[in-house]
């Protein structure tokens, strides 16, 4: 049995996707398990880059099998156009590659409209920088117990009895109260009887069982998050967060496997820290020095296009990650972003009203107001794209590596100096085998 986890440990975009892809050439199975197609992971195979929203990022190596948990709220429109792209450069040629669970809520248009409608109707700081993809209604309708699940739209008379339910209430409150366009019910089904056409050959009844049975043969399976850890909708920074739970601990519940089947939990990080959207950052850099970070490191999200905020790295945040998912071993992302820099940031501690601080503060609103307290490491000008062994690297980066690892108490395996797979480094293998 190898359940292994991968879960952002920051705010979102880390690298978890060219992880996972890295990850999955040893892997028998990818799992996503959370979130919808506000994800955006990238993949970098011989030059040509892959944006995965919904699909698992395992999806590139042939030989691992594919599924998407009941956890995952899935745009039935969106996963077909992205299957379309796949299969049309080469991949998922074997439909049976990928399987989509009949219990995960479908996200349909007028959750979307919501979505936007309620962001639109925000003042600005208030706003949460939603996606607009829809998730945090569609994930209202699974907790109400109304949401419509993929396997409904392949029965016709259940699924329009849910949409004909759920349009009294949607088309009340966005005509009523938004002052927002209405949606007519055989529109929605004659648009869905063409999707479940298009996506019938990938539909599962039961991937818990599915799962189940491969770990018991003793298979490999990578469980992948999406957003990350201070986004959990629980233990994030609330209420700048996503609708979903994005900790370790959710892989077990929306898979349907027990927390004895994870052996490992990988925590994702980037040398720096980024966050989309509204809420606190505490290192922040709204200087010539994050707007570097920025242009170096691609610094735009790959579902929205937006322009990501940048700073130093933050270890009180990072520890705290580390603590409530359990994370036993680190892989460091983006490390060659921060070549150019004279001297390095890292936050190791908060001040409050002039008093140190290192826990995380469980207040949003008192996390907008700590001042970061930064330690200063020497940088380095040596481009690390190229570096294809650890004993390559530059003695400041390796003096950098070495004080975080003394810093965080967990062993940082895994070194991304550019996001092709062949820009990996390794400390330790994933697998003990």
């Amino acid at each position: 049995m190898a359940g292994i986890v991968v879960v952002g440990a920051q705010w979102g975009d880390e690298g978890k996707g060219k992880l996972v892809d890295v990850f999955a050439e040893k892997a028998d199975m990818v799992v996503r398990y959370q979130g919808g197609a506000n994800a955006g992971h990238t993949l970098v195979v011989n030059g040509v880059k892959t944006v995965l929203h919904l699909v698992p990022s395992g999806i590139l190596r042939q030989d691992t099998q594919c599924v998407i948990a009941s956890g995952v709220v899935i745009d039935v429109f969106s996963i077909r156009d992205e299957i379309k792209k796949l299969r049309a450069t080469g991949y998922l040629e074997n439909a049976k590659q990928l399987m989509i669970s009949d219990t995960a809520a479908i996200i349909l248009p007028y959750h979307k409209a919501l979505d936007a409608a309620r962001e639109a109707s925000l003042s600005k700081d208030a706003k949460i920088g939603t996606t607009g993809k829809g998730i945090g209604p569609a994930y209202e309708d699974r907790a109400s117990r109304r949401a419509v699940l993929f396997g409904d739209i392949f029965d016709q008379q259940t699924l329009r009895t849910k949409i004909e339910l759920a349009l009294r209430e949607k088309n009340f409150i966005l005509e009523n109260y938004y002052k927002a366009p209405t949606f007519n019910i055989d529109d929605i089904m004659k648009s869905l009887a063409e999707v479940a056409e298009d996506l019938a050959p990938y539909r599962c009844r039961d991937t818990s069982l599915v799962v189940g049975k491969q770990l018991k043969a003793g298979k490999r399976v990578l469980f992948e998050g999406a957003q990350g850890t201070m986004l959990d909708i629980l233990h994030g920074t609330y209420p700048f967060v996503t609708s979903s739970s994005t900790l370790a601990s959710n892989a077990c519940a929306s898979a349907g496997i027990g927390p004895t089947n994870i052996q490992k939990v990988i925590g994702v990080f980037k040398a720096y820290t980024t966050r989309v959207g509204g809420g606190p950052f505490p290192t922040e850099l709204n200087d010539e020095v994050g707007a570097k970070i920025q242009a170096d490191g691609h610094e735009f999200g790959a579902t929205t296009g937006r322009p990501r905020r940048c700073g130093w790295l933050d270890l009180v945040a990072l520890k705290y990650a580390i603590r409530i998912n359990g994370i036993t071993n680190l892989a460091m992302m983006k490390l060659d972003v921060l070549t150019g820099h004279d001297r390095i940031g890292v936050c190791t501690a908060y001040k409050v009203n002039g008093e140190l601080v290192t826990e995380l503060p469980t207040s949003p609103y008192e996390l907008e107001k700590v001042e970061p307290v930064i330690e200063w490491i020497p940088g380095w000008k040596e481009d690390l794209t190229k570096v294809k062994t650890l004993s390559d690297l530059p003695r400041p980066t390796t003096n950098y590596i070495d004080y975080l690892g003394s810093q965080l108490g967990t062993p940082i395996d895994v070194i991304s100096v550019g996001p092709g797979r062949e820009q990996t480094l390794w400390v330790k293998p994933l697998f003990n085998n």
